[in-house]
């Protein structure tokens, strides 16, 4: 995963008990429950009404690609909402995240200092304040560089700076992000 949204998502999914529907028929019959009709969940994935009823009876079992994309990114975004919410809110109050990447982190320091940028693989466990401010700014709709400041702010603050105890004033830039990856 190259995006902080990405892997936020990827990290809720697995607190999951039990797996995503596969089929189309069983994801569309879930979407059809959950937005209470087939009109909505047709105007959801943009097709017809009639299209989502033969997937619901099983007439249709192959989508298009595009389709089958669609209906799996709907169907994941809406599947256990609360195993979803219990697991942010003990990351956000308790457990905090880990977060494993491999980026380019450049420093805004002390003159006489370097501040080149350098790729690093780093595996940090980040508090429960961080965990809930990145949760809370991707509820918000928050940009993916929003949610790159704020992973840096937590990566500069725990790994860098050492919660205070040195490099006091060093600015931390997350750039370059080849593998970002959570863990709750």
């Amino acid at each position: 995963m190259d995006t902080v949204g990405e892997g936020l998502e990827e990290a809720l999914r697995k607190a999951f008990t039990r797996p995503v529907p596969k089929s189309a028929g069983a994801q569309m019959r879930y979407l059809v429950k959950q937005l209470k009709g087939t009109r909505p969940v047709a105007e959801l994935l943009g097709i017809t009404q009639r299209t989502v009823e033969r997937y619901v009876k099983d007439q249709i079992r192959r989508p298009r690609q595009e389709l089958a994309e669609r209906l799996e990114r709907e169907v994941r975004r809406r599947w256990q909402p609360q195993i979803r919410a219990r697991a942010k809110q003990q990351a956000a109050t308790r457990t905090g995240l880990v977060i494993d990447t491999r980026a380019r982190f450049g420093y805004t320091a002390a003159p006489g200092t370097t501040d080149d940028p350098r790729l690093r693989h780093l595996t940090v466990a980040l508090p429960p304040e961080y965990a809930a401010r990145l949760f809370d700014a991707q509820e918000a709709g928050a940009t993916e560089r929003r949610l790159r400041d704020i992973a840096a702010d937590g990566l500069g603050e725990i790994y860098f700076r050492d919660r205070g105890r040195r490099a006091q004033g060093l600015d931390v830039e997350f750039t370059d992000v080849e593998h970002v990856e959570f863990d709750l």
